[in-house]
C-alpha cells in the first residue's frame, strides 16, 4: 500500500474541521485539498464519506510490562490493542524488568519494538537515587524523557535522596516527567487504614490514602525544584483539581517550562464509582471526587493541564481479586480512551478539536516529536477514522489487551474507530487487525 487516497472525510486538525482529501505516498501524507483524483491505478483508495478523519494520538504515558511482567502486557498485545482505539504513537515506562535505566536496556526494549510493534515507539529513561552518570549520558535525539517516580513505586524507582533529586533537575538533558505522590503522606495514610481493617481496606479509602494532600504535596515540590533548577518538568497524570494553581495558562505550550497532563481515567471515573468497579479502578494517582473530576476537566479546557493520555497499566482479574493492600493499581486504557473522549464530546463536554490538540498535537509539541501529531503534508501518515454513530458494546470478545478486561467493560460508545493507518500502512480496520508487517517506526525527537 505505498499510495493511499483517503477522500471526503471531514478532518480535523488545528483548531478546524474541514471536508477534504488526504493523498499518502510512501508514508508521507504528500497533498491535503477539497478534491485530489487517483492519478495511477496502483492507489488505494478509501471513501471516508459522513467519517471523521483525525492525527493519530500520541499516549505519552504507557506500560507494556516487556520485558519481565509480559504475562499482564507485551509490546505487540499493547500496541495491537493502543491502534484499535486510534493510538498511533506510545512512549513507554521504565518500571519492567530489568528497568530501564541503563542504555542497555532501552537499546533493548528499541529491538523488541522494532520486531513486534503495532505502533510507533518509544522509551522513557528511568532515574534513581544512583545512575546520575547515565542521565547525563541521554540522548536527546532518541529518548523523549526521564521519567522520575517522586512517590511509591516498584524497586530502587523511587526516587527520595533529596541530593541527587535536586542534581538530576539541574542535569537532566531531556524533559523530567514525574509521578508525584508524597511517599511519607501514603505511609502514614495506609498504616493507620492498616491498623482498623487488616489488608482488607475498602477499596473506597483509596483516594483517602493516596490523598489530595499526597499529590498537592509532591507536584508542588516537583514545580518549586523546576522553577529553582530550570528544569523542564512535566507532571504526569494529575488527579486533583488544587493542583491545577501549581500550573499556567497565561502561555503557549512551546513557551512553558513547566506542564502536566491528565489521564482519561481521571475524567471519567469518580469516588462514586469505587462501590461497582473495585479494585478494577484502582490507580495512582487514585481516582478522586466529582469536584476534582468536574476541575480537572475544565483545566484541561482551559489550558492549565497540556496532554491527554491513558496511563495503560494492566494486571490479570486474578492479581486485580486480592484484597486491597495486594491488589496491584493500573488498568487497561489504551483500546478505550478515544471511544471515551468521544462519548465526552456527544455529552457536550469536550469539542472534537480540543480533543486532537490535546491527544494529537500537543504531545508532538511537547517531545518535539519529528513530523507527527498533525495532518500536514510532509508528515508522517499517521491516521485515524472515526464513526460518530455507530455504537457498540466493550465486551470480553472486542477487548485486545492481553489481560481480557477493561474498566469498561459493559459501557456502550456511540462512536468507533474504523480505519487506523500507521505510516500510511492500514493496521486495523473495524475491529480486525490487518497482516502484522514490520511498518511501525521508532519516534525520534527534534532537538
Amino acid at each position: 500500500m505505498k499510495k493511499v487516497l483517503i477522500k471526503n472525510a471531514k478532518i480535523v486538525n488545528e483548531g478546524k474541521i474541514q471536508e477534504g482529501d488526504v493523498f499518502i505516498e510512501d508514508g508521507i501524507i504528500t497533498e491535503i485539498s477539497d478534491s485530489i483524483s487517483a492519478k495511477s491505478p496502483d492507489v488505494n483508495i478509501f471513501d471516508a464519506e459522513g467519517t471523521y478523519l483525525l492525527p493519530g494520538l500520541i499516549d505519552d504515558q504507557v506500560h507494556f510490562r516487556e520485558p519481565g511482567l509480559t504475562h499482564k502486557e507485551n509490546i505487540e498485545t499493547g500496541s495491537r490493542a493502543a491502534v484499535a482505539g486510534g493510538i498511533t504513537s506510545f512512549i513507554e515506562m521504565p518500571n519492567t524488568l530489568p528497568q530501564t535505566t541503563t542504555m542497555e536496556m532501552f537499546e533493548e526494549k528499541l529491538r523488541i519494538a522494532s520486531e513486534t510493534s503495532y505502533a510507533n515507539y518509544s522509551f522513557m529513561f528511568g532515574g534513581t537515587n544512583d545512575n546520575l552518570s547515565d542521565i547525563e549520558n541521554i540522548d536527546p535525539k532518541i529518548v523523549p524523557a526521564l521519567k522520575l517516580f517522586l512517590g511509591s513505586s516498584t524497586g530502587n524507582m523511587l526516587v527520595d535522596d533529596e541530593k541527587v533529586l535536586e542534581q538530576i533537575f539541574k542535569k537532566s538533558p531531556v524533559l523530567i516527567a514525574a509521578h508525584c505522590e508524597d511517599e511519607d503522606t501514603i505511609k502514614k495514610n495506609l498504616q493507620e487504614c492498616i491498623d482498623r481493617y487488616g489488608d482488607d481496606i475498602p477499596i473506597e479509602l483509596h483516594p483517602k490514602i493516596r490523598s489530595e494532600e499526597a499529590c498537592y504535596k509532591s507536584s508542588s515540590k516537583a514545580v518549586a525544584l523546576a522553577k529553582k533548577t530550570g528544569a523542564r518538568l512535566h507532571v504526569f497524570h494529575v488527579s486533583t483539581a488544587k493542583e491545577l494553581s501549581l500550573f499556567t495558562n497565561k502561555k503557549p505550550l512551546k513557551e512553558k517550562k513547566i506542564t502536566a497532563e491528565v489521564c482519561i481515567h481521571h475524567l471519567w471515573f469518580n469516588d462514586s464509582d469505587y462501590a461497582k468497579k473495585g479494585t478494577y479502578i484502582k490507580w495512582n494517582p487514585a481516582v478522586k471526587t466529582k469536584k476534582d473530576q468536574e476541575g480537572l476537566l475544565q483545566g484541561l479546557l482551559d489550558d492549565h493541564l497540556d496532554v491527554l493520555a491513558t496511563d495503560h497499566a494492566p494486571h490479570t482479574k486474578e492479581e486485580k481479586k486480592n484484597v486491597y493492600t495486594k491488589a496491584p493499581s493500573g488498568g487497561p486504557l489504551v483500546q478505550h480512551a478515544l471511544p471515551a473522549l468521544l462519548q465526552m464530546y456527544h455529552q457536550g463536554k469536550i469539542s472534537l478539536e480540543k480533543i486532537v490538540e490535546k491527544a494529537c498535537h500537543n504531545p508532538a509539541i511537547l517531545f518535539d516529536i519529528e513530523k507527527r501529531g498533525f495532518i500536514k503534508e510532509g508528515y508522517k501518515a499517521d491516521l485515524v477514522l472515526v464513526d460518530l454513530n455507530s455504537p457498540w458494546a466493550v465486551q470480553t470478545d472486542n477487548i485486545f489487551s492481553k489481560c481480557k478486561w477493561s474498566p469498561f467493560e459493559g459501557t456502550t460508545f456511540k462512536s468507533r474507530v474504523t480505519h487506523t493507518f500507521v505510516n500510511g500502512k492500514l493496521v486495523y480496520k473495524n475491529f480486525k487487525h490487518q497482516p502484522f508487517s514490520k511498518n511501525a517506526e521508532q519516534l525520534t525527537f527534534d532537538r
